[in-house]
């Protein structure tokens, strides 16, 4: 008997269910809406016995008085053929409306609403003849179906031996009944018999409902490998999202670096980072962090800064302050007014602003 895949250990997640269940892979007990159906059935018999009873009585009556009289030729047979057909489905229709509507209920307990026709698209895995009989002699699947249907046959069997070894007693006297009482015995007889088969057929189908989920989650299990597959794709790939920023840092990077032009000055601490900051009173209340950056990206700030003769500054507290506090576009913070107005003053006064 060929064993489940052992690497598969994790439970499905929802998506790899919802997938499933957009397939028409749901866990479904047959052998519930079976009994259901079953149960449906019987119910149905019980409470519309009367009419049936009755429809029957008028036709029995029907034919006794019309019918053997009747000149039969091709008109009078297919009139009679046609009134047999309509009294059949008279007696039948309810019942099996009945059946159906409990089989349908079941149906929904078990899977819910779902309506798709994927089940039904031909696959060529099933025409595998070798795989096919694989599964029929040595698969788990099949000794559980063997053992239920062994289960259901002794329940079917024993039921009516149960019944009428109970009612033997009342078998003899069955001589002196009425032909109404005895088809009344043998009625209600037939209804106990379908009782006593339904309790077993009962266990098996909800042993079989157990069976049929615990399988389908079986089915359903993933490798560690396709849980984080599955995790890439929803978050997205580490690595994919590490280009994203990448990219999107060196778009920012280069943005900043076409902004330190216009710096009014470049405030460095002194090696390894620097600070492009402008103030314009018509564009912001306070003075605006253009570019920041540190080692490499600082170095290049300071290089653009000299190419176009915007003042660097060495203050190391204010450039770790500014560099912790402020991002690029934001005002600096009040605190820091007092230190960057001092250090703007200073190249105002040079350059005769």
């Amino acid at each position: 008997m060929p064993q489940k895949d052992p690497s598969k250990t994790e439970e499905a997640t929802p998506k790899r269910r919802n997938k499933a269940r957009e397939e028409g892979n749901v866990p479904k007990s047959q052998e519930l809406s079976k009994v259901i159906g079953l149960v449906g059935g019987i119910i149905a018999l019980r409470l519309t016995f009367p009419y049936i009873r009755d429809s029957i009585m008028e036709t029995i009556d029907w034919f006794l008085s019309q019918a053997v009289v009747m000149q039969f030729n091709e008109e009078t047979v297919y009139e009679l053929f046609l009134f047999c057909a309509i009294v059949m489905g008279k007696i039948v229709l309810p019942v099996m409306i009945f059946i159906l509507i409990f089989t349908i209920a079941i149906m929904i307990m078990q899977v819910g609403p779902l309506w798709t026709l994927k089940p039904l698209k031909p696959k060529l895995k099933v025409f595998n003849i070798v795989e096919g009989l694989k599964k029929k002699m040595f698969d788990l699947k099949t000794l559980v179906r063997l053992v239920r249907n062994v289960f259901q046959a002794a329940a079917v069997a024993v039921a009516p031996y149960i019944v009428l070894k109970l009612e033997f007693a009342n078998l003899l006297p069955l001589f002196y009944a009425s032909p109404a009482m005895i088809g009344g015995y043998i009625l209600n007889t037939g209804f106990k018999m379908a009782l006593f088969a339904l309790v077993p057929l009962l266990i098996i189908a909800i042993a079989d409902v157990v069976y049929t989920r615990w399988d389908y989650n079986e089915n359903l299990k993933m490798t560690k490998d396709e849980v984080k597959d599955e995790r890439k794709q929803a978050e997205g790939d580490p690595k994919v999202k590490q280009q994203q920023r990448q990219k999107m840092l060196g778009v920012t990077q280069q943005r900043m670096m076409q902004d330190v032009p216009k710096a009014d000055v470049v405030i460095t601490n002194p090696t390894h980072i620097a600070i492009a900051i402008k103030y314009d009173p018509a564009a912001a209340p306070a003075p605006m962090v253009l570019a920041k950056g540190v080692n490499h990206l600082a170095e290049k700030i300071k290089a653009a800064a000299r190419q176009n003769n915007i003042p660097i500054r060495e203050n190391k507290p204010l450039a770790q302050a500014l560099y912790k506090s402020v991002e690029v576009g934001q005002t600096i913070p009040e605190e820091l007014y007092k230190a960057v107005a001092a250090v703007l003053a200073e190249i105002y006064k040079i350059k005769g602003r």
